[in-house]
């Protein structure tokens, strides 16, 4: 048997890893390049596409559905292929990123599935790319294993019965890998690179283990994008002598323009598509993001007073439930984000009790699983769901056929009597500014006031702050929203911090670099997509 040829792709730009030779072999390279050349001049036709439609929306203030796809939306025959074994129960679902302490833990954790994170919950350092793939192909060989360096403890993982399910989140169709690069100097697209390497190593492997090649699908916004996702698998399946149908995805509906779309991408995908989630973190930043400049109509409120059972959170949740089990699909609930203490009870006890109600409620929906981000939390959510599933591992013959949404309910945000506070925007600066700190840092999940915040909850807290200013906001207090009182907030949080921890690890920090970023990407009068863009050419690694 020849050699295979060597990968017409280039690592640029990063020093050698432990054990990078047994991801990065030409093999895998070879693959991920003939991706790149595929599907790549698609990924950026769509995001041209995403640009067009903000500009619609800028020009109309309104969205619809789609008028082209109605054919699709009307037709009771068509549904999602079955889910495998490995999916059929996904009552509870844990989220993080791929660091070896994290992987032992979530799949130990007692949650149906563990959403391994290479996107929100992860800064794209080199390290944290190629380790976090070898990671996980150390957990599907047994090959895994922790010990604290500051306690001794050391993890191990459980039976292979007890464990968590992986389904892989890839980065977003927007964010580059410039670490890899084509012979035109070209970066491939990290959600490429994401994908390819981990279906590349492990797609057959898992088929061994009775289980697949599993993923969630981030920041879709079209039923086009979730199109070339399913050519992807498509493509990878037959190149690799995979059956067709071995992959499955679950998309995120967290973006507002793709709640319009759900049925059309449930069929494109319908070969390979699981289920929808609702993201709703990264839902709330979209649809601050779209509207942004429509005046005060679309306004958010303090996020933390942004709830489920908000009218317009309540209409995407009830139609994402009825549209999924109206195609055999399952419903996956969002995010219970409270992280405890090891110090306060009483901050257990609040925290528990919102989550067994956002539980509670999501499983009386219909949800048939949900999220958490801690293993603390996995016992709770377990009862919500065991409460109304019993034995049963999803309860996709509850219809939902009571659900009746209009496209207007989708964005009535001033339905809303909550109102922009100034300790919101005080809030909005604190969680932006520690949580890029920390993501310049390469962490990208980051226990914030006993949150867990991730990108998204970043991108809401400077989406917010730029639309009160634009909007002209007034607090309670008589202030108004202007970039002056901003950066006299930024300034005194900063100082705050050097107080909290001290001279020597603030200056060991990031503190200026996130403090700098937070306002450029919260204030400048071009509003730039996604903060992780300038962000990314700031990160180190």
């Amino acid at each position: 048997m020849s050699a295979p040829a060597p990968s017409p792709l280039t690592v640029t730009g990063a020093g050698p890893l432990p054990r990078q030779e047994e991801v990065l072999t030409d093999a895998a390279l070879g693959f991920v390049a003939e991706l790149h050349r595929r599907f790549t001049p698609r990924r950026d036709e769509l995001l041209a596409l995403r640009a067009e439609r903000r500009a619609g929306i800028a020009r109309t203030g309104t969205l619809d559905f789609l008028p082209g796809t109605a054919d699709i939306r009307a037709d009771d025959s068509w549904r999602v292929a079955p889910a495998p074994p490995a999916l059929e129960d996904r009552r509870v679902e844990i989220t993080g990123p791929t660091d070896r302490r994290m992987t032992v833990n979530a799949l130990n954790s007692g949650a149906r599935v563990w959403l391994a994170d290479f996107e929100d919950a992860s800064a794209p350092t080199w390290e944290n790319v190629v380790l976090g793939q070898l990671n996980l192909t150390d957990a599907f060989t047994r090959s895994i294993d922790f010990t604290d360096a500051v306690s001794g403890k050391s993890y191990a993982l459980r039976p292979d019965a007890e464990l968590a399910t992986v389904v892989m989140r890839p980065r977003g169709w927007h964010l580059d890998e410039r670490h890899l690069v084509d012979a035109g100097g070209t970066p491939v697209p990290g959600a490429l690179v994401d994908f390819g390497l981990y279906f590349f190593h492990n797609a057959r492997r898992l088929l061994d283990l009775g289980k697949g090649p599993y993923f969630y699908l981030p920041k879709t916004e079209s039923h086009l994008e979730a199109r070339l996702w399913n050519d992807v698998f498509v493509f990878a399946q037959d190149h690799l002598g995979i059956p067709r149908g071995t992959v499955r995805a679950t998309v995120l509906i967290e973006t507002i323009t793709a709640a319009y779309e759900m049925e059309e991408i449930l069929h494109e995908l319908r070969e390979h598509a699981s289920g929808l989630n609702a993201g709703r973190w990264d839902y709330l930043f979209s649809l601050v993001k779209n509207f942004r400049d429509r005046g005060p109509e679309f306004v958010l409120p303090d996020r933390n007073a942004v709830t489920m059972t908000a009218p317009f959170m309540r209409a995407y949740t009830e139609l994402l439930v009825r549209t999924c089990h109206r195609r055999g699909a399952h419903a996956i609930g969002g995010m219970a984000a409270f992280i405890p203490s090891r110090r306060d009870a009483e901050v257990n006890r609040v925290a528990f009790e919102k989550v067994r109600a956002d539980k509670d409620r999501e499983a009386n929906d219909g949800f048939d699983g949900s999220w958490v981000a801690h293993p603390d939390l996995v016992p709770i959510a377990m009862e919500s769901f065991d409460k109304v599933l019993g034995d049963r591992p999803h309860q996709k013959d509850r219809l939902r056929e009571d659900v009746r949404v209009e496209a207007a309910d989708l964005i009535a945000v001033g339905s809303l009597e909550a109102r922009p506070t100034y300790g919101g925007l005080v809030n909005a600066v604190q969680v932006g500014i520690r949580y890029i700190e920390a993501w310049l840092r390469g962490v990208g999940a980051v226990a914030i006031f006993n949150l867990m915040e991730d990108a998204a909850t970043a991108e809401i807290s400077r989406s917010q702050i730029w639309q009160w200013i634009d909007a002209g906001v007034e607090f309670e207090n008589g202030e108004k929203a202007t970039p002056e009182l901003t950066r006299r907030i930024a300034a005194e949080e900063l100082a705050a911090v050097r107080a909290e921890i001290g001279a020597e690890a603030f200056d060991a920090g990031h503190w200026q670099e996130a403090h700098d970023l937070l306002l450029r990407v919260a204030l400048d009068e071009d509003y730039v997509d996604f903060l992780t863009l300038p962000a990314y050419r700031q990160l180190e690694g």
